[in-house]
């Protein structure tokens, strides 16, 4: 099947998704009460742009967003590298790991407000979170899987100092694990970008809550939408600049 072809029935496939709805609750399939019609959408989506609210969350949103990812990728991947690269470290802080690993970002809700209270600070905390923990496993499981024998080669060829095997060998050998954990970090960002704001940090979230407690569900699935379209740009973006550094492999 060709690309054009994928994209067609992929087209299709919304299309008649869409239709269905649409004709369920028409038909009285549905109740129209607590799902809203999709031809509604667009028209909602418009109120919001035009009050300026829908600009204010992504905003709000994509601040603490950045902050969380960013923070969260830095040290997941930096430690990650670390543990596969020295294994006195890793065996100094394989048993925390263990600890921490299994207690999901919202756990830590609590513990954000208290030492952060309620504001952006605490979102970018809990997304951090999230974030840390795919890249950590991704970059430590890429670094570890690399084949011994390129040091081997790398120290024949004069490279002694560790410095200079992590830049030519370790890092361009890991890098398509790295870049997979970093796009699936930004994918758990999304995820937990409205959760992180239901406890009353201004953003998707908290606009998703306020909507849900009036029934005006059409409002939600406008700012659900919204979070499938900010990730979906992230990801295409990440994509492009992920080929123009993996070049190399082509």
């Amino acid at each position: 099947m060709t690309r054009a072809q994928r994209t067609l029935y992929s087209a299709l496939g919304l299309t008649g998704f869409l239709f269905f709805w649409e004709l369920s609750l028409r038909s009285g399939l549905l109740p129209g009460s607590l799902v809203p019609l999709p031809s509604s959408i667009p028209g909602v989506l418009w109120l919001e742009l035009l009050d300026g609210i829908w600009l204010d969350v992504v905003r709000s949103s994509l601040s603490h967003y950045s902050v969380g990812v960013l923070l969260g990728s830095t040290l997941g991947i930096a430690v990650g590298m670390s543990a596969a690269l020295l294994p006195r470290f890793n065996a100094a802080h394989s048993w925390l790991a263990r600890l921490l690993r299994p207690i999901p970002p919202l756990a830590w809700i609590p513990f954000a407000i208290i030492w952060f209270g309620i504001n952006p600070s605490a979102a970018a905390f809990i997304i951090s979170i999230g974030v840390f923990w795919i890249n950590y496993f991704a970059s430590y499981s890429a670094v570890h899987s690399i084949d011994p024998g390129y040091d081997e080669v790398a120290r024949a060829f004069g490279q002694q100092r560790f410095l200079a095997r992590l830049t030519k060998v370790s890092l361009p050998a890991a890098a398509p694990g790295i870049l997979g954990g970093l796009r699936a970090g930004l994918g758990q960002g999304w995820m937990t970008v409205v959760a992180a704001e239901l406890f009353g940090i201004p953003g998707i979230g908290q606009r998703m809550m306020e909507a849900s407690s009036l029934l005006a569900t059409d409002i939600v699935v406008v700012y659900m939408l919204t979070i499938a379209a900010l990730y979906a740009t992230f990801d295409f973006l990440f994509m492009v600049v992920q080929r123009r550094i993996l070049r190399w492999q082509s």
